[in-house]
């Protein structure tokens, strides 16, 4: 089957680890064809190139959500009246949805109000997207003071919640802004017969904008959504916008809330990679009919020797690998530190990790200071030179080559931070057969399940007594760093992701009708086209039949979808029977 893999800010560009998830699921299901269509979210993303790509990926179509140019579109009257129709609808459904309800329903509403708001925001979305395939786009139109108006309007009208009538004209130009930015897929030209229409399933690797080209593809054309979600798009937007007006933050949240919900209910399937993520989408008005949870796939070959061989680590020392944030709570972990040593004067920790943006080098910072404070250099003689038994590290140099070397450094690995989604640094400190004692936050008891300590987050004293618990009961780190591969390896390996979207791609597939109609080389329709023989690699008894769009003869999308029954099935096209009227059936 042929998939339409949609990304943004990811793959195939380098560089994350959502690229290399899509990365292992292309190289994983070599059986299948993909095409990749990417949303790009800066110039540096786009001057570093793309990963290297298989050969199953047939073409790469690449649009820039970060760049802002004149169309050069000028509207005619009739286009700006369905703009200001559209773009008022989509504006009044966000300025009518409840601040905390993400599923656009507010609490006490009636259940046919929230339907008909959902309705509205569809039909203005849906609405655009018509009016941007007419038009040849709407860049200039989103930009415009007609949108802002619109925004105006809506947050002034009956009906509209606090934050939204509290709205200023600086709230309202950053909303359409943003909008703008959001909204930019509706101007593409993807969502043709022989474009997004060709692909047999579109797989949205995250939700939000990424998603939005497989709505459209599923409105013009009729192509099943499958949606995977690892960090939902409106619990990053309330992380995220800590610094915008509440104004601000309501509209975009309802925006995001709303999309998230519409993309929902057009999906097929929907595959959160976590129980956590899970949860909001259910918050957002997911169907749990249409939940499977699939965890993420990671390469566990890298920590094969560390996890082979446990008894080379450092019985004193502990482990933190990770990006240096404030959300890592690296202040937490060093005052628990300060306890540790009080109980084991010994051990050691190591901090390996490269700061995130000056955010996180101004942290890292305030860190060191705070580890020279609470630690002073120790020398083991009056000779030697005194050390702190806290050291900041980066892989890459000669003493950790790599993060499996980080690992495997320590026996003990520990996870400090308030807000985590999918803990992949614990997943790999699993892979190499280490204990971890880590906060309650995110999807990281999941994660873990019973193979190591939990404790709340933000609370120094219960991370520093379950570190001396474990750091002085041997067999016990030992027990829970085996139970701790065992399940990493059985939950969690690249392996069992790709057979798991393999299964749901070709259950979506079975319940999906067929959209093209073959036909053979006279131009008459072939009765069961696609049977599921034509599923089976093998020799075709028709290789000159042709698929064409539903609605009369026509060409096919591309080589890869002509499709007939094989040799052995039928000896030649069988052409549908004329039809037969009663009168003439009863007299047979």
């Amino acid at each position: 089957m042929r998939i339409g893999l949609l990304t943004e800010g990811g793959y195939p560009y380098v560089g994350g680890e959502a690229g290399l998830w899509c990365d292992r699921l292309v190289r994983g299901l070599a059986q299948h064809e993909f095409d990749i269509y990417a949303l790009s979210r800066s110039e540096r993303e786009e001057a570093e190139g793309w990963v290297p790509l298989p050969s199953q990926v047939g073409r790469v179509r690449t649009a820039p959500l970060w760049e802002t140019e004149d169309d050069g579109i000028v509207h005619g009257r009739r286009a700006r009246r369905r703009f200001a129709e559209y773009y008022g609808e989509l504006a009044t459904a966000l300025c009518t949805t409840a601040p905390g309800d993400p599923s656009g329903s507010s609490e006490g509403a009636p259940q046919g109000q929230s339907a008909l708001e959902a309705d509205r925001f569809a039909s203005a979305l849906y609405g655009l997207a018509e009016l941007a395939r007419d038009e040849g786009g709407l860049p200039t139109a989103l930009r415009s003071e007609t949108a802002v108006r619109a925004l105006e309007r809506a947050c002034r009208a009956p009906g509209a919640h606090r934050p939204a009538r509290e709205a200023r004209v600086p709230d309202l130009l950053t909303v359409a802004a943003r909008l703008e930015r959001a909204l930019r897929p509706l101007s593409l030209d993807w969502y043709e017969d022989d474009d997004l229409g060709s692909v047999d399933l579109c797989h949205a690797t995250s939700g939000g904008t990424a998603a939005l080209p497989g709505l459209l593809a599923r409105h013009f054309c009729e192509v099943p959504l499958l949606v995977t979600e690892y960090g939902v798009r409106l619990r990053t937007h309330y992380l995220t916008e800590p610094d915008s007006s509440p104004a601000t933050r309501a509209l975009l949240a309802s925006f995001h809330g709303r999309l998230a919900a519409e993309t929902y209910r057009r999906a097929a399937v929907i595959t959160p990679g976590n129980t956590h993520a899970r949860r909001w989408q259910e918050r957002c008005g997911a169907d749990r009919a249409k939940l499977r949870t699939v965890h993420p796939g990671m390469d566990a070959a890298p920590f094969a020797e560390a996890g082979e061989y446990p008894e080379c680590a450092d019985p004193k020392t502990l482990v933190w690998v990770g990006r240096v944030e404030p959300a890592k709570d690296l202040v937490s972990l060093l005052h628990a530190f300060a306890e540790i040593r009080r109980a084991e004067p010994a051990a050691r920790l190591r901090i390996v990790g490269a700061p995130s943006g000056p955010e996180g080098a101004a942290y890292l910072a305030h860190c060191k200071g705070l580890a020279a404070q609470l630690f002073p250099d120790e020398a083991d003689g009056p000779h030697a030179v005194g050390r702190n038994p806290v050291s900041f590290e980066e892989t890459g140099g000669p003493e950790l080559p790599s993060r499996a070397d980080a690992y495997a450094s320590g026996a003990l690995v520990v996870l400090s931070s308030v807000v985590e989604g999918f803990p992949s640094g614990l997943v790999e400190a699993m892979f190499c057969g280490r204990a971890t004692v880590s906060t309650d936050v995110g999807a990281v008891v999941e994660a873990i399940g019973g193979t190591g300590l939990v404790v709340p987050p933000r609370n120094p004293q219960a991370l520093a007594e379950a570190c001396v618990a474990l750091l002085r009961d041997p067999e016990r780190r030992d027990r829970l760093g085996a139970a701790a591969r065992a399940r990493a390896l059985e939950l969690f390996t690249v392996e069992q992701n790709v057979a798991a979207f393999h299964s749901i791609y070709l259950d979506i597939l079975s319940r999906t009708p067929v959209r093209r109609i073959v036909l053979d080389d006279t131009g008459e329709p072939l009765p069961f086209g696609v049977p599921a023989e034509a599923h089976v690699p093998g020799r075709w008894s028709d290789p000159t039949a042709r698929v064409a769009p539903r609605g009369g003869p026509g060409p096919g999308p591309g080589p890869g979808a002509t499709r007939s029954g094989p040799g052995w099935a039928t000896d030649g096209p069988v052409r549908a029977a004329a039809p037969v009227s009663a009168t003439e059936g009863a007299a047979r």
